[in-house]
This record gives C-alpha cells, structure tokens and sequence, in this order.
C-alpha cells in the first residue's frame, strides 16, 4: 500500500452468499467504468451538452454512448483483423460487414436460382 494512513473502503449491499472476491471483482470494475466514461467523453462528446430539459439531456447521453458502443465495436472488429492477419483464420468470418478502403460495407451472399427450387420466367 502506498499511503498506509489512507483507509480505503466499500459500503456493499449484497446477499449473504457473497464473497469476498465477488465483492473485489466488482469493485474493481470501476475502473474499467471510469475508463469507459473518459473514453466516450473525448471521443463522442459525451459531456458537452447543453440541455435544459431532462429529455434533451437523456437523448444527448443515450446518442453519445450509442456512438461509443459503436466505435468500440469497430475497434474491436479491428483488433481482431490485425490479430488474423498474424495468424490466418481456420474459416471465413461470419460477419457480413467488411471494411474496404476506409470505408464499412455489408455484403449479402447470394443464392443461385437454382438452389431456390423453381425457374424464373421473363
């Protein structure tokens, strides 16, 4: 411990069948929560609005952490590319978006007429 006369503590309403490490876990997630606040803030302006109503501010904070999952999610999608690109993947990837030049893309497979069971006239 850094600063033996700091006395950190956590009041924690759980039930009886919760142990200790439960309650470690969880606490430590706070961090991670934090992590993810400052990250929405600096990247999707999760603390710049300028409502007066509750509903305004509602749909700023649920708009600004939909861009945030979304972003995530992106990089995530990266992540996991770079970490293929490294080692070549077993299968195709079930995603039907794929990124081209920047930019995303979904790519819907086709069927073959064929596979449908009947002929198409003109």
């Amino acid at each position: 411990m850094a600063r033996p006369d700091e006395v950190a503590y956590y009041f924690a309403y759980a039930p009886v069948t919760c142990t200790i490490t439960d309650l470690a876990r969880v606490a430590g997630m706070r961090w991670a929560i934090e992590e993810c606040f400052q990250a929405a803030k600096n990247e999707c302006g999760l603390d710049e609005y300028e409502v007066r109503r509750y509903v305004g501010w509602y749909r700023h904070i649920t708009l600004a952490m939909l861009a945030h999952a979304f972003l995530a999610g992106l990089a995530a999608d990266e992540a996991a590319k770079e970490a293929a690109e490294t080692n070549p993947p077993a299968a195709s990837s079930l995603s039907p978006w794929q990124r081209s030049a920047g930019s995303w893309n979904i790519s819907c497979p086709t069927t073959e007429h064929a596979d449908l069971g009947h002929e198409i006239t003109h």
